[in-house]
């Protein structure tokens, strides 16, 4: 099980929202690579980065902090990003500078023909960004909610050659009362590609669940606000997860 550490980027910072709320943001380090470097000395073997204002403005708005993580951490973990990313250059861009997976997520279910030709040019590099609530899809930031069944969308993607879904049930993210785990193993059953779960691990216990559905397709686990407010220990919830799992 991998548990990948959080850094969302808003104006240059490392925050936390609530339910996506970018007026409802607690500012947790004003040095992202900083915060990068600890996650890794703490035993992180993968890095989620968000560019929050990018996702709002939709194109890349935190380059500079992007790229200064990039150089601090990037030789040592894959880091993944989302955010804002919308056409062909800017994948190019961000993979050249180092960037191991690319997030598609409103773009995706907005234009589906963007997402299959990012599949097909950046082959093993692009991650879908499910967000839903009820089994049905958000977009925009989670402000609307489409009609889209999330299984039924992940199945298409996973057709187009995706590496693997993050999906994250937006009532529960950053609010720090536990993962979905049924929602979230419903979606892996229906696929062949990984999933990512993502939204509300708050503790132990959440990593425990997590494991226990490792075996479903749940690869690993993107958390936030627990490890940044103190409720979640990464270095123990990652030794725990690979002690659970008879890894090293």
């Amino acid at each position: 099980m991998l548990l990948i550490p959080a850094i969302d980027l808003k104006d240059g910072h490392c925050v936390r929202l609530r339910q996506g709320d970018m007026q409802d943001a607690t500012v947790f380090s004003e040095d992202p690579r900083a915060m990068a470097r600890h996650w890794v000395d703490q035993g992180g073997r993968r890095l989620h980065l968000v560019d929050l204002n990018g996702a709002i403005a939709g194109k890349p708005k935190n380059q500079g902090v992007i790229k200064a993580i990039i150089d601090e951490v990037g030789d040592e973990i894959p880091v993944q990003l989302g955010g804002g990313i919308r056409d062909l250059d800017t994948i190019e861009r961000y993979l050249d500078d180092g960037i191991s997976y690319v997030i598609i997520g409103t773009a995706a279910v907005k234009n589906p023909g963007f997402l299959h030709d990012a599949c097909s040019a950046f082959a093993g590099h692009i991650i879908v960004g499910l967000d839903a609530k009820d089994g049905k899809v958000a977009v925009d930031g989670w402000s609307k909610l489409t009609g889209h069944d999330v299984i039924d969308l992940a199945k298409k993607f996973e057709d187009y050659g995706v590496e693997g879904v993050i999906y994250t049930d937006i009532g529960r993210d950053g609010m720090l009362n536990g993962v979905n785990i049924e929602a979230t193993v419903k979606l892996a059953q229906a696929l062949r590609i990984p999933v990512i779960a993502s939204g509300g691990i708050t503790n132990l216990a959440d990593i425990d669940a997590l494991c226990a559905v490792e075996d479903e397709g749940v690869i690993g686990a993107i958390t936030g606000r627990a490890i940044y407010e103190g409720t979640l220990d990464f270095r123990a919830a990652q030794e725990r997860a690979d002690e659970l799992n008879g890894e090293d």
